[in-house]
């Protein structure tokens, strides 16, 4: 899977930003376009796009190789859409506590409703709903109406999340790590794992949602400065004060700690 976001809607962080990537001789990021070539050569899959904003690429599971393993789904919901990889192990349970009785609700279905519910009426913090997750997973959600970005990936490391930063200050994310090489030459980096990413709220670990992140130089095998990752600082605490009534919504529970 691959989503590439307009820096004016979803911000990376800036030590994703390795200046070897603008080192004279140095191998350049692509722009968004020249990107979509790259994770689908072949045009098996498809992509949507959404003006300047957005572009959410899928390719079927028996199309990519690369995570064979793992079920991909996309799914589109009242212009909210979500391309996952992996399982939830609790699916069945999740649905009953949420209300959903249709049978025929997959994961990527379900994350755009628990996505839809915090954002609307949410009486619990992003991080705990995401803890709730059980399972191998990665998902990307757009919300084409509110225009903001969610991305999570699961803390067992079953699967790998990239990444980076395109030519024109987009963010790219994608399950490829060649895509992502190629796409964002050395300013990239894992996604970390047990961490969640809203366009508005920024970078957090579900499971240590009050500790704030802390970048790590990265450098490649070659020796050169590549994008930071990014741990848990256990000596940094994010200090605010919880919001209440009816700003108590998606935005205010992701900073309610």
């Amino acid at each position: 899977m691959l989503a590439i976001f307009d820096k004016e809607l979803a911000n990376a962080p800036k030590e994703l930003n390795s200046p070897a990537s603008m080192m004279p001789g140095s191998k350049k990021p692509k722009l968004p376009q020249e990107i979509l070539s790259l994770h689908d050569p072949n045009h098996n899959g498809f992509h949507m796009n959404f003006g300047n904003a957005a572009t959410l690429a899928y390719l079927p599971k028996h199309h990519d190789a690369h995570f064979s393993v793992h079920q991909r789904l996309f799914c589109g919901l009242d212009d909210i859409y979500c391309l996952f990889l992996g399982s939830l192990n609790n699916l069945c349970s999740l649905k009953k506590q949420y209300g959903l009785t249709s049978k025929g609700i997959n994961e990527a279905m379900f994350v755009i409703e628990a996505y839809r519910t915090l954002r609307d009426r949410g009486p619990y913090p992003a991080d705990q709903v995401v803890k709730d997750l059980e399972g191998c997973f990665a998902f990307i959600i757009y919300d084409n109406k509110s225009k903001t970005v969610f991305i999570s990936l699961s803390s067992d490391g079953g699967i790998k999340l990239y990444w980076g930063i395109a030519a024109d200050g987009s963010i790219v994310i994608c399950d490829n790590l060649e895509v992502i090489k190629g796409s964002c030459a050395k300013s990239f980096a894992p996604f970390p794992v047990g961490c969640m990413f809203h366009s508005e709220g920024g970078l957090k670990n579900y499971e240590h949602p009050i500790n704030k992140m802390k970048a790590m130089p990265r450098v490649d095998s070659e020796g050169v400065m590549c994008g930071a990752s990014f741990n848990v600082d256990s000596h940094a605490k994010i200090h605010s004060m919880p919001r209440v009534g009816s700003e108590a919504n998606w935005s205010a529970a992701w900073e309610s700690h």
